[in-house]
This record gives structure tokens, C-alpha cells and sequence, in this order.
């Protein structure tokens, strides 16, 4: 699939979802604060960030760490730009997982659009010409009053290291209470939605990953240190791995959390 093929098939996949009317001017010296909490919903690595508009099909801003991550100096980058370093055999999937998303989103009622995150991986090309796997995350930000999108959140995070190889899958994670929906058919409508840690187990988990000792936790989530140790020890065992190390590298890989 051409470049141009690509990115026109895309725009017209998010157009399903996108409102007609124009974002509202970010001030994104105030703004920036409320995403970078947001991040810490998605730190596993090295990674950039964005901001999409969906309406105009372009980037409204991308963080200076995609030079890090891949090499190209932020004012080299656009969305076309982005896109063309797809890897060529994940463009299918790539295609396939967005217009899943935009029916899931477009199915929401407006009040649960950001109560979701969206993830799954595809390859990206390095200015240097080698390829990483990026753990491609997205938030809704804004949509009008009638629930059509009008920004996302994106973040990419080199997971090369973590899974070099493999089919991408896609899963939405759910917050305040909703379901998550883990490596999703997108041939089939859900047909795999078993939450494999608890609404606690990933409260923990993340804290975890964050470099949260056991007492530390137990502070934060106002619960014993005895009990935070269960948690964990139920995680490990439950998901047949032998420490913690493996267990955040399987929720990772299989989008647990």
C-alpha cells in the first residue's frame, strides 16, 4: 500500500468520527499540565507525545522527545509525515484498528469518550532507516456537545525491547468503573473482553511500574502493606509468570492495563 493510498484511507476512517466545527484554540501553557498527569497513564519507556486534531487531520503539537525516539527533530514532523514511516506490512493493521476505534467511540455515550484509552502496536522507521515497535496510546481531549471528536492525546512508546516481533493487537482500557475490552477481533465485535487484572490489581500495578515500594503503595491507596504484597503475589501467580518484572511485561505486551 503507497504512501498516498495510506493516508487518504485513514482521513477517511476518522471522518466517521470527527466533528464539522472548528477546536478551540489550545492554550497550551495551562493545557500541557493536565496531559503530562495524563501520562502517567502510559510511561513504560521512552516515548513522545502529541496532540491530534481529528478534524483537520493534522498534528497541533508533538513533544521534542520523538527526536529521541526516532531520530527527526519535531519541526520535521506532520501526520502525512508520520504516517509514511508505518511500517508497510502493519498498515493494514493500522487501518483495521482505527476504524475499529472510531465504531467503538462513535457507539459511546459523550459522557464515557475520555473514560476510555485505546492501545495497540505497529513499526515506525527511525531517521537512521531501522525500525522500532511502538505501543501507539490515545486519549480523547475534547469533542463538540454532540459527542464528534475533536482532539486526541497520542503517546508512542518504544516497546522494541519488550516485544521485537509479533502480530499487533489492539485493546481498550477503561476507566472509572468501565469494562476493558483486551485483544480485540477487530472481525468480530468484542469477542475477547476478560479484564485479567482487577480495578485494585492495576491501581498497584501501575503504581508498581512507577518504582512504588510495597509500603509506599499501601500509603497512597490507603490499604496494608499486607495486602498490597497479597495483590501482587495473586497477580504473579494467577498469570503464570515468576516476578513482577514479568508480570508488567506481560500487561504491556497484551494491553492489561
Amino acid at each position: 500500500m503507497n504512501n498516498e493510498l495510506f493516508h487518504k484511507q485513514a482521513i477517511d476512517i476518522w471522518k466517521k468520527g470527527a466533528s464539522e466545527i472548528s477546536p478551540r484554540q489550545l492554550h497550551f501553557e495551562l493545557e500541557l499540565e493536565l496531559y503530562k498527569k495524563l501520562l502517567s497513564f502510559f510511561q513504560v519507556g521512552e516515548y513522545y507525545y502529541y496532540i491530534f486534531n481529528i478534524r483537520d487531520h493534522s498534528l497541533d503539537l508533538i513533544s521534542s522527545e520523538v527526536e529521541t525516539v526516532l531520530g527527526y527533530h519535531p519541526s520535521e514532523m506532520s501526520l502525512q509525515f508520520l504516517m509514511d514511516k508505518v511500517h508497510p506490512d502493519d498498515r493494514v493493521w493500522f487501518l483495521s484498528f482505527e476504524n475499529k476505534v472510531m465504531d467503538f467511540l462513535t457507539a459511546l455515550p459523550i459522557e464515557k469518550l475520555m473514560k476510555y484509552k485505546r492501545r495497540y502496536d505497529y513499526r515506525l522507521k527511525k531517521k537512521n532507516g531501522e525500525y522500532i515497535r511502538v505501543l501507539h496510546q490515545t486519549m480523547v481531549i475534547e469533542h463538540d456537545e454532540n459527542g464528534r471528536l475533536l482532539r486526541t492525546l497520542g503517546v508512542h512508546t518504544d516497546i522494541t525491547h519488550l516485544k521485537p516481533e509479533g502480530k499487533p493487537v489492539l485493546s481498550f482500557i477503561g476507566f472509572d468503573g468501565e469494562p476493558s475490552y483486551i485483544n480485540v477481533d477487530v472481525k468480530k465485535v468484542f469477542s475477547i473482553s476478560k479484564d485479567f487484572l482487577s480495578k485494585r490489581e492495576k491501581q498497584i500495578l501501575l503504581l508498581i511500574m512507577e518504582g512504588k515500594l510495597s509500603k509506599e503503595i499501601s500509603e497512597i491507596l490507603h490499604i496494608s502493606k499486607q495486602t498490597v504484597d497479597t495483590h501482587r503475589n495473586n497477580m504473579i501467580e494467577r498469570n503464570k509468570v515468576r516476578n513482577t518484572s514479568e508480570l508488567i511485561t506481560q500487561a504491556i505486551i497484551h494491553g492489561w492495563i
